[in-house]
């Protein structure tokens, strides 16, 4: 069984505005709300593309409340932990010219909330696939990744980490299977800004140093690259089309490289599937439908 595991879910309040001016009133031409949080999109897209899973994490307050219902009517399977204090997030994401993001904090996570988390980890065995995806709760605390990689280990469980900064480094010495960094992300962690692909290389290269085996780094527009726990290194090119969206984009392509390896084991078709699904979304208001997953696939 796959599980993913979304700490922060939230209601994804998605405006767009022609020529959006600040200090003024605007009018929208459109909106949408979905159910949202990495592990959760990563669920739906996996569903897209025949697989099933289960998302794990933590609901709470009325937002929580439509969130748990929002995942059912989606037709995934889910088990969000309902916690008492505070309330999940509202992301205001406004695309005009540019594309802006409002998220919220977060619910209150207690010692006893993560506690029934671990407890819902702790069935996990051999053969089964964790996923980690985005930001945590500030009560939950900047080393819960690395704790819950912790309860797992010698389980040969294949986990992937799709977080920034802190988080992730700190599930670098439990060896996670993937992770997915972004070059914005491979920046803030090295401290420098990243203009060729050999320079990108490097720094997916010094994350195996300290524990990764296969670092998948996406690119935006210019596609991804994988280095494999073996040292060979593969590219590619991301399918043209018209950008509509990036909400969702990173996520996707977890769920296809992780659906693409799980299918054939073979590194440069979850590479292809995974950019397929990241354009998928892309040139979608939402996620990326099984349809247009297969029809970017036949066009790189």
């Amino acid at each position: 069984m796959i599980y993913t595991v979304t700490l922060n879910p939230s209601l994804d309040y998605v405006i767009r505005v022609e020529d959006f001016e600040t200090g003024k009133v605007n009018r929208s031409l459109e909106e949408h709300i979905f159910y949202g949080g990495k592990g959760i999109n990563v669920s739906a897209v996996l569903a897209h593309l025949g697989l099933e899973s289960c998302a794990l994490g933590f609901a709470a307050g009325f937002t929580g409340e439509e969130i748990i219902r929002g995942i059912a009517a989606m037709g995934l399977r889910a088990e969000l932990i309902r916690v008492e204090k505070g309330m999940s997030r509202i992301n205001v994401k406004l695309k005009s010219d540019q594309e802006t993001e409002i998220n919220g904090t977060g619910p209150v996570i207690g010692e006893k909330d993560l506690e029934r988390l671990f407890e819902k980890l702790g069935k996990l065995t051999d053969g089964d696939v964790l996923v980690l995806s985005g930001s945590v709760p500030p009560s939950a605390g900047p080393s819960v990744y690395r704790q819950i990689l912790q309860q797992v280990s010698g389980r040969h469980v294949l986990t992937v980490v799709d977080a920034e900064g802190e988080l992730l480094l700190g599930t670098l010495p439990f060896h996670p299977f993937l992770i997915k960094p972004n070059v914005k992300e491979l920046e803030g962690i090295f401290g420098s800004p990243l203009k060729e692909n050999g320079q990108i290389v490097d720094c997916a290269r010094k994350l195996q140093e300290m524990g990764a085996e296969h670092v998948l780094v996406s690119m935006a527009g210019d596609g991804a690259l994988l280095l494999t726990k073996e040292g060979d290194c593969y590219e590619q090119k991301a399918a043209r089309g018209q950008v509509k969206n990036s909400v969702g984009a990173g996520d996707s392509m977890v769920a296809g490289f992780l659906a693409g390896y799980l299918e054939r084991r073979d590194y440069q078709y979850a590479l292809k599937l995974g950019c397929a699904c990241g354009g998928a979304t892309a040139f979608s208001d939402g996620l990326g439908t099984g349809d247009e997953i297969w029809k970017v696939l036949g066009r790189l």
